[in-house]
């Protein structure tokens, strides 16, 4: 289970910017500190702007942007169900869930902690995609009991079929994340 920094804090909003900007942000907390107390304790005030710049700057140099999510999802149009299927498996094992493939609405079933949660991935090479294979998984997911519900795609969805995941809470797993998923 992956832990999530609430979406409005400070690091979260610096996580969404350039390095440079967090780093900026642990240099002006590293001298306004200083000014109070001794350098070692202005470092550690300073340590989590620090981590952050680090972890921003490793994310833009080795993560995901547009040209590598762009060839990314290139390459997962072009895979066969059983490659895409298997690639999605390895991720969400990656991620310390018990995968299981099942035959229906969902294609996948990911267990953690006690927690079911419902993958619909076969449409994922459709251009586009409408309301309907949304509403059969939110109703498989709530006859089943799961937790939650994602539906994959690599294509685009309807602004229906978006409100709708948004309203039922279906998680849509694409672009970035889809990229991530699927390279591990």
């Amino acid at each position: 289970m992956q832990w999530k920094i609430p979406e409005n804090s400070i690091f979260a909003m610096l996580m969404r910017r350039s390095w440079w900007v967090s780093a900026l942000a642990s240099l002006v907390t590293f001298l306004l500190v200083q000014l109070f107390v001794p350098w070692a304790y202005a470092l550690f005030c300073a340590s989590p702007f620090i981590v952050i710049t680090l972890i921003v700057a490793w994310n833009q140099a080795y993560g995901p942007n547009g040209v590598r999510v762009a060839k990314t999802l290139e390459h997962v149009r072009n895979m066969s169900w059983e490659e895409f299927a298997q690639a999605l498996e390895r991720g969400y094992k990656a991620e310390g869930y018990t995968v299981r493939r099942v035959d229906g609405v969902a294609d996948l079933e990911l267990e953690n902690m006690g927690y079911l949660t419902l993958v619909s991935a076969r449409r994922w090479k459709a251009a586009r995609t409408g309301i309907e294979p949304l509403r059969d998984l939110v109703a498989e997911g709530e006859q089943r009991e799961a937790r939650e519900c994602r539906y994959v795609v690599a294509g685009e969805l309807t602004d229906q079929a978006r409100a709708f995941a948004q309203q039922k809470r279906v998680r849509l797993v694409a672009g970035a994340e889809l990229a991530r998923l699927v390279r591990g």
